[in-house]
């Protein structure tokens, strides 16, 4: 644990925070919540749902997932077996990985990539193996996989749309990470919690729904960002019976749950919202990337044009200074 750091993201919020500037580090959405989400979970408290719920959360979120998954990503789960609400879809991912590695496991993950993946790993004492993904498009290939896979390696991360690369993985890159998983007999853990956020015509592929994938996928998303409640902690982990039992348990160990009435709220947002909700997000938010990354290029600096989720990167080698920081 010697290793294990605080994400800088939050390093950065906080040095922000004490120079009075504008925070454009962290992940906080500034859409409004969408009305039934804020009902359903006020409704949650009132009628009494303020206990402990089971460990892998309520029938009614379980249930409004499990419909969602069939509906919008092609993968059948049982939501009394297969399902886990965690703290967040980070709480999913340590809850998977707390139950699925040991320690001296390796982990393959696509640099640039989210920092708290690799605090996961390090929290259970599993080993990072990073591949490099090329700007702008963040290409990367099978060949660099290749050089890294080992006898100890157990899994590879996928995460798409990517944070903070932004980067959507098409159907012939998750075809070949899913040949490449089969072939070294790996767990693909993906992290899918901007789903949503697609842009340029794009579209969301889970690597669950490809063929012989949902044994050994588990899938990790969450609607922090979706309804913009990241400070609710709703997110869920899919997995086959066998590992979500011990994801549960992992889940159980470290979270206990998440909070009763605002699982309420996200699942009567799941039910009830329509396609017009998420195709005006998607719109919002591919205006507001315009607007930046035209900002960006106003001021000298060359952006990555993210293909999703909602960060983007840009070169700033030209700029004084020995690192990023």
């Amino acid at each position: 644990m010697t290793d294990l750091a605080q994400s800088e993201i939050r390093a950065m919020t906080q040095a922000c925070a004490n120079a009075k500037g504008l925070n454009m580090a962290q992940g906080v959405c500034d859409t409004p919540v969408p009305p039934i989400v804020l009902e359903g979970a006020e409704k949650a408290i009132r009628d009494g749902y303020n206990v402990y719920t089971r460990f892998d959360g309520l029938p009614e979120l379980r249930q409004a997932i499990a419909e969602k998954l069939e509906r919008y990503n092609r993968i059948r789960a049982n939501p009394e077996s297969d399902i886990t609400v965690s703290a967040g879809a980070t709480g999913a991912f340590h809850s998977a990985c707390a139950a699925l590695l040991n320690p001296g496991d390796e982990v393959i993950l696509f640099e640039p990539y989210y920092q708290y993946h690799i605090n996961a790993l390090v929290a259970v004492e599993a080993i990072p193996v990073a591949v490099s993904m090329q700007p702008p498009t963040w290409s990367y290939s099978l060949a660099q996989l290749e050089e890294v896979v080992t006898p100890r390696t157990k899994a590879i991360i996928v995460n798409s749309p990517g944070n903070p690369s932004g980067k959507v993985y098409s159907q012939s890159e998750l075809e070949a990470l899913a040949e490449f998983a089969c072939r070294h007999d790996l767990f693909v853990l993906t992290d899918e919690i901007y789903e949503y956020f697609l842009y340029d015509g794009r579209h969301h592929i889970s690597m669950a729904s490809l063929p012989e994938m949902a044994e050994r996928t588990i899938t990790i998303g969450g609607y922090s960002k979706t309804f913009s409640v990241t400070g609710w902690r709703i997110g869920y982990s899919v997995a086959s019976r066998r590992w979500a039992q011990a994801i549960g348990a992992m889940n159980d160990l470290l979270y206990v749950c998440a909070p009763a009435p605002l699982q309420m709220g996200v699942a009567r947002g799941i039910r009830e919202l329509p396609d017009s909700f998420y195709a005006q997000l998607r719109q919002d938010y591919q205006g507001k990337r315009e607007k930046f990354c035209r900002a960006l290029t106003q001021a000298g600096i060359t952006p990555s044009i993210p293909q999703g989720a909602y960060y983007v990167l840009a070169n700033v080698s030209h700029l004084s200074g020995q690192t990023g920081k």
